[in-house]
Formats: C-alpha cells, sequence, structure tokens
C-alpha cells in the first residue's frame, strides 16, 4: 500500500496510523505524486494561505473509497493530529475497528498525560486523552491510575542521581517472539568469560565517572537477554565488581533479570543474593506447556512453581514475574488460569506484556501475522488482570508501548504497594541518566535542567563487545564532557 504525502511534514504520523489498522501490509511512503493514483493508497495533501489551512485525506482500499477535507486557522499548532484524527475517522469506518488507544502510537503515554495535566491541568489531560486523541475509557482511567503511581516514583529522584543498567547479552535459546541483540549460550560459549571480564573492567570505569561527578546510585538493573546463563561463579565477579567500586549507599533497588526459570540454580540464587541484590525476575510468560513449547522455551510451568518456591529460601525482599498475553496457542482461558495461578503464588509485582510482533523475531519471519480475532482475545486477557490483579491488592505503577503489538495494546507492570520496581519507572519516564555497561547497552545522559538527553552505545553483539572493547571506553569518556558542557 501507498501512502502519498502533499506539502507536509507530516509522514511519521500517516506512516504510523496506517500499520496501526494494516499491520500486516507493506507500507511505502511517497512524495512525488502521480497524475494517477493506483488503489490501494492513502492520499493526505495540506495546503495554506495567510489565514488558513486545509487538509484533505483520501483513503481507496478495497472496496472503500472515501475522501474528507477540514480548514484550520493558520495558527493551529496541532495540524499532525488534525491530520491523524481524519485518517482515524476513515480507517475505523473501513475496518470496522476502534483501537482503544485511538490516534496515540508511541512509546510513553503516561508521560505524555503528565505533560499535558502539568501545562494545563488534570481535567485537561483526562478531556484530551478521550476527545482528543480518542483514547477509551478504560485506557484512560488505566493511564490516570499508572501516572499518579509513577509520580510518587518519579520524586524519589535528585539532580545528581543516577542508575546503572548491565547487560548479560546471553540466552539458552531464543524465543519465538524475541527480538533482543542476544546471542545462543549454545553457540557463543566461547565469548562468556571474556565478555564477563571487559564487563567487569567497564563497570570499574564507569564507576570512577560516577565517583569523579558525584553522581548518586538511585538503582541497579542487571538484564539482557538472560543474566543467569552465567555460572555462579561469574555472576558473583560481576556483582562483586559493582558492589566494590559503586557507591551503594543510596541505591534503593538492586534488581538482577534472572529471567528463564531453567537457568536459575540455587548455587546462582545464593550468590545473587549474598552480593546483595534485593530484587530478581521470574518470567514464566506462560503457564501453559503447549504455549511454551510453541514459543521456544525449555522449562515447564512446573519448573516455574518449583524455582519460585527456591528463590524465597534466599528471602529476597522482592520477586517480580512477567507474563505475555497473545502467545500463539494461547487462549483466554489459559491467560485466565495462568493469572488465577500466578496471583496465588503473591509474588511481590507482576509485569503483563503483550506481545509485539517484531520484525526480526522467528514468529514474524516464519509469516505469523497479526489477527482481528486474536486482538479481541487480547483485549479480552488484559480487561481480566486489570480487574483481577486490582481483587488481589496489585496497582499498575509503569507502562509503555511498542510498535506491532496485538491489538495495539500496551505492557504494564503492578505490583502490590511500596514494591514498585523503580528502575522501570526510570528508564522508562527518561527521570535522570542511565550509565549502561555491555554489549547492546545504551547509556542515557540526562541534565535535570534542561532534560537534554544524550545517548552512548556499545557495540550490540557480545563479539563486536570484545573485539572493540578500547572503542567502548573511549566512548564513555563524554560521561565527563556532558556533565562539563551542562555544569
Amino acid at each position: 500500500m501507498i501512502i502519498y504525502i502533499n506539502n507536509h511534514t507530516f509522514h511519521y504520523e500517516a506512516e504510523n496510523l496506517t500499520r496501526l489498522f494494516f499491520p500486516n501490509t507493506k507500507l511505502e511512503v511517497f512524495k512525488d505524486i502521480p497524475e494517477t493514483l493506483v488503489p490501494p493508497y492513502v492520499y493526505t495533501a495540506l495546503t495554506k494561505n495567510d489565514n488558513n489551512v486545509k487538509i484533505f485525506v483520501d483513503v481507496n482500499i478495497d472496496e472503500y473509497h472515501e475522501g474528507s477535507e477540514k480548514t484550520f486557522s493558520a495558527d493551529n499548532d496541532n495540524l499532525e493530529l488534525e491530520m491523524a484524527l481524519m485518517l482515524f475517522e476513515h480507517f475505523t469506518k473501513l475496518t470496522d475497528v476502534t483501537p482503544p488507544w485511538g490516534v496515540l502510537t508511541g512509546v510513553r503515554p503516561i508521560k505524555l498525560f503528565r505533560k499535558l495535566a502539568k501545562e494545563h491541568s488534570f481535567d485537561y489531560a483526562v478531556d484530551y486523552f478521550i476527545n482528543k486523541f480518542k483514547v477509551s475509557k478504560e485506557k484512560t482511567d488505566l493511564t490516570i491510575e499508572t501516572e499518579k503511581n509513577e509520580r510518587a516514583i518519579l520524586e524519589l529522584s535528585k539532580d545528581n542521581s543516577y542508575s546503572l543498567y548491565i547487560s548479560i547479552p546471553f540466552c539458552p535459546s531464543r524465543c519465538s517472539y524475541c527480538s533482543f541483540v542476544s546471542a545462543s549460550v549454545e553457540r557463543t560459549k566461547h565469548l562468556v568469560e571474556p565478555y564477563v571480564e571487559l564487563l567487569c573492567n567497564e563497570l570499574k570505569a564507569t564507576a570512577e565517572y560516577a565517583k569523579m561527578l558525584n553522581l548518586r546510585l538511585e538503582s541497579v538493573y542487571m538484564g539482557g537477554g538472560t543474566p543467569t546463563t552465567l555460572s555462579a561463579e561469574q555472576m558473583r565477579k560481576v556483582l562483586t565488581t559493582v558492589n566494590e567500586h559503586f557507591d551503594l549507599s543510596n541505591c534503593r533497588e538492586f534488581t538482577v533479570e534472572a529471567g528463564r526459570p531453567d537457568t536459575i540454580t540455587e548455587d546462582k540464587l545464593k550468590a545473587i543474593s549474598e552480593c546483595g541484590v534485593d530484587r530478581i525476575s521470574i518470567n514464566p510468560q506462560t503457564l501453559n506447556d503447549e504455549v511454551l513449547k510453541n514459543i521456544g522455551r525449555r522449562h515447564t510451568a512446573e519448573q516455574v512453581i518449583s524455582t519460585f518456591d527456591l528463590a524465597h529460601k534466599y528471602n529476597f525482599n522482592h520477586i517480580n514475574m512477567d507474563l505475555i498475553v497473545g502467545l500463539p496457542g494461547d487462549t483466554f482461558e489459559s491467560f485466565k488460569s495462568t493469572l488465577d495461578k500466578i496471583t496465588e503464588l503473591s509474588p511481590e509485582s507482576i509485569t503483563v506484556h503483550t506481545l509485539s510482533m517484531k520484525r526480526a523475531s522467528t514468529l514474524t519471519m516464519n509469516g505469523k501475522t497479526l489477527d482481528k480475532q486474536e486482538a479481541e482475545t487480547t483485549a479480552q486477557m488484559l480487561s481480566y488482570a486489570n480487574k483481577k490483579l486490582h481483587e488481589n491488592k496489585y496497582y499498575p505503577y509503569y507502562l509503555y508501548r511498542q510498535s506491532r503489538m496485538v491489538g495495539n495494546m500496551e505492557n504494564t507492570g503492578w505490583s502490590k504497594v511500596g514494591k514498585e520496581g523503580i528502575y522501570n519507572v526510570f528508564i522508562m519516564d527518561e527521570t535522570h541518566t542511565i550509565l549502561a555497561c555491555g554489549a547492546g547497552a545504551v547509556s542515557k545522559l540526562k541534565d535535570s535542567k534542561t532534560d537534554c538527553l544524550e545517548r552512548i552505545f556499545n557495540y550490540k553483539y557480545p563479539y563486536e563487545y570484545i573485539n572493540s572493547f578500547e572503542e567502548i571506553l573511549k566512548r564513555k569518556e563524554r560521561i565527563e564532557s556532558f556533565y562539563a558542557d551542562h555544569s
């Protein structure tokens, strides 16, 4: 399908909104307009004079062919949104689908709501979400509750605060829905030991910058990949490096994303606990063994339960569990059974993700597409999760969205009161600097006074990281100069 862009710069919004309704269709954006338009196409145009601006859209897809034109004041600074709303009206008529997040296609709806409320008022933000962005009441209510809970966490951050991210880009095998930069440990086992050695060196160098700049460490997060693909000895080496070189006196949370139950052993849990980690994740995704097999997981539901029980022996303050709605082969009844069992376990927090059909994932490359019926089932699953988690005294504390999510839904972190995962909020809100170490890690340097944000990218893959380590250390020098530039 071709999207024609005539005399405006709103190609990003036009493409994203079209993809929202036609997720399995290849889209091309053309700015050169031919004399004859051949369907299927979406045509958008803007004309203006001194007093007003006219927006015209024409949608010609399958048996549907309608156009519309609206005139706006020349000083209207929301023309991109106005065009999106015009397309949205046509697309909902054409597909008989009304996405619950309306025209919103961005990652951070909570941050957007907070901005509107701060610049105008709470009531203005609510009205804008419902009547301008066309967000459903259910999702607007979720936004309101999440923003309130998020705000209390954001207030913990100081001007000189930062968080530390540690990347372990290895997994026992690749899940079919995954597009993260991670390597199967079966194929890259020879890289793990040199990787750990260099990672510890990068951590030491990063700690020196934090110390030099008098930065205050609020949270530490070791993610991946699957960090527990490391041996207990390797895990202890990395975590000991953090303990010995970073000032943890103000650290509110130290997380290891233990992840897949088939990689978690008692000696690893012992090492993690003895190194001061107070929060871990055990991520079943589902407790349906057939669905686990479908997505390439090498563990069973029974292993999830036994691993959870084992972790309780080590007195972690906080165990998080991740679930995914919309997995291939999962049904509403199956998801309901999973969530009911997980809430019986009563972990401190539960993150409910919606399946995102990333282009680089095995599912997508094998021809899996987004389906209207699956979207309806996913919506039913999320509504049940909202009800069930509230009943069990879990509350939403952070939320974000991704492209190509089934049903255009969301990922939401739910926690018991006082058990929120604060790193999740800091990273998603871009609250303060994140110093990141390891392959695929991206440091985000944030100036709290100007909100200026600058990124430092590490090489993505373990072999690149190992072969070009000196370049990574050189890039890290920007930490010092960034703070000097913004002092």
